[in-house]
């Protein structure tokens, strides 16, 4: 097979949006596709009406534009194909590999509890396999609605050669004659997904580890049908820090809300690539291009990849810090106009001040939408003051004295409100009252931001300039001596 026959499909269902699991399985599948220069198939397993909406059909489309993964064919909607299963189905039932069963829920359930009591697999027992035509007529009759049913193996073994887990080996006496289409004509998953892969030419199924005990049922129908059976990778699950199942109990797990809080798409794909796959033991960061040339499905882990936010949070803040200030703006102004601390229509000057401000930010966020948090002090005049920072620095003996001592100083300043200008002051200040620089800039820093954490003094003193300074150092005096 040449790298250009090579054609790998994402098929979620739009039963929810776009969460980390499925957004690297479809990571994983488009990596493929564009290292083998083949075909990337987006399609819509949305057969469960019920559950299906279009609400979830466009979150999932939205995070896969978020993420970049571009797909060369599709959406394809598995609804618009039920024509194509029926015809596949009625070809296993005309070659009898499949048949109608007429069994009622209650039937099936009552059989399931005699076969527990007797500690049997609870598997359907095959009591429609052989249904004269004048037993299926008398069933229609009473009314009843038939499902169709795959006639399985019951003898043997079927193999499943992964590409991730080597041979895995099913015996046929475990499986059972599963349902194909249901009395409402719709398809079931294990049918429809054979029916798409075949006949859109999908070479590998690269899918999540939980689908592998469905691989064999899967196997048995390609074979029926005369299908060649792709190729198959099931990559390991994601766990949360507690080591169960990811969920949102985690906290944030669909790729659009992750885009909400201020990650990057860049910052994105890296994690999710590492997230049962690595190149080596030493890299890390990877750009999306070396992750196109270095991906590899030999080099995905059996076991289970633990999601760990902290170590998420880290690569995007190094992403946030490669950006240029232009770039940096344009990502984190709709953050500030929705907190109302910047207008809609900003004049140049005012631009300028906004990509100052970020420019000292800029090492200190590792989430976009932290810089509303980080920033808001330079945009509004309402202070939140940290209490423990007042307590333990504000409410020290010196500081009012240290601070009306400052603000005299910054009085003083003729000339620009810069460090060459100001810190002058703050040398004088720490000799007459012979303290560290720290016991003078932290007064200062707590008076100017509410918090003792912040840019460089002289960086922040600037942006505010001096009338805000001078009406923030007053309220600080006050306070201090509160």
């Amino acid at each position: 097979m040449s790298n250009s026959n090579i054609r790998v499909r994402f098929a979620p269902s739009p039963t929810g949006y776009l969460h980390v699991g499925g957004a690297r399985t479809a990571l994983y599948n488009w990596l493929l596709a564009r290292q083998m220069q083949g075909v990337f198939v987006l399609r819509v397993e949305d057969t469960d009406l019920q559950r299906s909406t279009e609400e979830s059909v466009e979150g999932i489309l939205e995070g896969m534009r978020f993420l970049g993964l571009t797909w060369d064919e599709g959406p394809i909607f598995q609804s618009d194909r039920l024509d194509i299963y029926r015809e596949y189905a009625q070809q296993l039932l005309d070659t009898g590999r499949a048949y109608e069963c007429f069994c009622t829920p209650e039937e099936l359930d009552q059989m399931r509890k005699e076969l527990a009591a007797q500690k049997l697999d609870p598997k359907y027992d095959g009591r429609c396999r052989h249904l004269t035509e004048e037993q299926k007529e008398a069933y229609r009759q009473q009314g009843r609605k038939s499902v169709i049913r795959f006639k399985h193996k019951e003898e043997g073994k079927t193999e499943v050669r992964d590409l991730t887990h080597g041979t895995v080996v099913f015996d046929n006496s475990q499986l059972d004659d599963f349902v194909i289409i249901k009395s409402d004509g719709m398809p079931t998953y294990n049918f429809a997904v054979v029916i798409d892969d075949a006949t859109m030419d999908i070479t590998h199924v690269i899918r999540g580890e939980d689908h592998l005990s469905n691989t064999p049922k899967q196997i048995q129908i390609y074979e029926a049908l005369g299908f060649q059976v792709p190729e198959f990778a099931h990559i390991p699950m994601i766990l949360g820090p507690d080591k169960a199942r990811l969920s949102k109990r985690h906290g944030a797990t669909s790729v659009t809300q992750f885009r909400d809080e201020g990650y990057l798409p860049e910052a994105m794909l890296n994690y999710l690539a590492l997230l049962g796959w690595g190149y080596d033991d030493s890299q890390t960061v990877f750009s999306v291009d070396e992750l196109i040339e270095k991906f590899s499905l030999e080099r995905v882990s059996k076991n289970p990849a633990v999601f760990d936010i902290k170590k998420l949070e880290w690569l995007n803040g190094l992403y946030i810090r490669e950006l240029t200030i232009e770039q940096l703006y344009e990502l984190t102004l709709p953050y500030l106009q929705k907190e109302g601390l910047v207008g809609t229509s900003l004049s140049e000057q005012e631009i300028n001040r906004v990509k100052a401000i970020l420019k000292e930010l800029q090492p200190r966020i590792k989430l976009l939408s932290e810089i509303v948090e980080a920033s808001y002090y330079f945009f509004t005049d309402e202070l939140k003051y940290n209490e423990k920072a007042v307590n333990k620095i504000l409410r020290k003996e010196q500081v009012p004295a240290i601070l009306e001592y400052l603000l005299d100083g910054f009085a003083k300043v003729s000339d620009r409100f810069n460090q060459a200008n100001l810190e002058p002051i703050f040398v004088q200040a720490q000799e007459k009252f012979s303290a560290k620089l720290g016991d003078i800039i932290q007064p200062v820093r707590v008076a100017v931001t509410g918090t003792n954490i912040s840019p460089g003094i002289y960086e922040v003193l600037e942006l505010l300039g001096y009338e805000v300074v001078a009406h923030r150092l007053k309220e600080a005096i006050t306070l201090a001596r509160g």
